[in-house]
């Protein structure tokens, strides 16, 4: 890699002594400069970005304070996901951007290598989603009916669910019945909740005559005959939506499993370039 403008040598030709430690400045500059230094570093202000977000949301529930809530809840706490995506963008930010800064090899490897194994990893779920679509189906299920009994348990999964079956006009996992596994919504004798024989109202059918939503659209639907549900609520699973969805938008689910790949290659070339060019500067052989 050669010096920009900035690391040429002005004057006078330095002492062998020096020379290493400039060429070392050299590559250093260029590494933070150059088209992997932004990457790594939006990178890492990204992870913090997350962590911040996460940490709020959690200071918000006051989980940070009781961190046994995240163990005692049945189903996903989004903010988890967030702080997972956090803490592994801001480890492999931090790993590029010191590893470069510092000349250290060891955090290079460790960056370079950990994007090798995320790309893997992506392309193993992904072949085996393919081959093995029936269980795919069935965790999701499971995944999904278990997040339906802990629906009023947590503010951040109960947004998700509700912004899944709006955005997919869909309901339960395979229908408005799988609402019978939380309590609250469950239709037998022994519940005295108001919303028994109901579905939360983000699967109701949108009134367009009406600005304000309705959070009690879907109260007593189901105790009214089936043939008529689907005058108020969205009778399909949202397993079925999501199996429809996918072959209408392969491509665009085509185009970013690619730009993220790319991506990923482009970060391990850029570092496996840095590393030779460290080891290069290291035995002598100078730009």
């Amino acid at each position: 890699m050669p010096c920009s403008a900035e690391c040429r040598y002005h004057g006078e030709e330095p002492e062998p002594g020096q020379q290493m430690a400039w060429a070392a400045a050299c590559l250093c500059l260029e590494s933070v400069s150059g088209a992997g230094g932004p990457k790594r570093a939006a990178q890492g202000l990204a992870g913090v970005v997350f962590l911040g977000v996460g940490l709020w949301a959690w200071s918000e529930k006051g989980v940070l304070s009781d961190l046994t809530k995240v163990t005692r809840m049945h189903g996903i706490d989004p903010v988890v996901l967030v702080l997972m995506v956090g803490v592994v963008m801001f480890t492999l930010g931090f790993a590029g951007c010191v590893g470069a800064l510092r000349e250290n090899i060891c955090l290079l490897n460790f960056f370079c290598s950990a994007i090798v194994l995320i790309f893997f990893l992506e392309l193993a779920v992904a072949v085996l989603a393919f081959l093995f679509q029936d269980w795919v189906r069935d965790r999701f299920r499971e995944f999904f009916e278990s997040n339906i009994r802990s629906y009023r348990d947590d503010i951040d999964l109960q947004n998700l669910i509700d912004s899944l079956q709006k955005a997919n006009q869909c309901c339960g996992a395979y229908g408005p019945e799988d609402w019978d596994l939380n309590v609250y919504f469950n239709c037998s004798g022994a519940s005295y909740s108001r919303e028994k024989c109901g579905v939360p109202f983000s699967c109701c059918v949108p009134d367009p005559a009406q600005k304000v939503v309705n959070t009690q659209c879907g109260y007593d639907v189901r105790t009214q005959l089936k043939s008529k549900w689907d005058e108020s609520i969205f009778t399909k699973g949202c397993i079925q939506a999501l199996e429809g969805w996918l072959p209408r938008n392969i491509y665009i689910v085509a185009g970013v499993f690619i730009a993220i790949s790319l991506l990923q290659i482009f970060g391990i070339f850029l570092a496996r370039t840095l590393i030779s060019d460290i080891e290069a500067v290291k035995a002598g052989h100078h730009f």
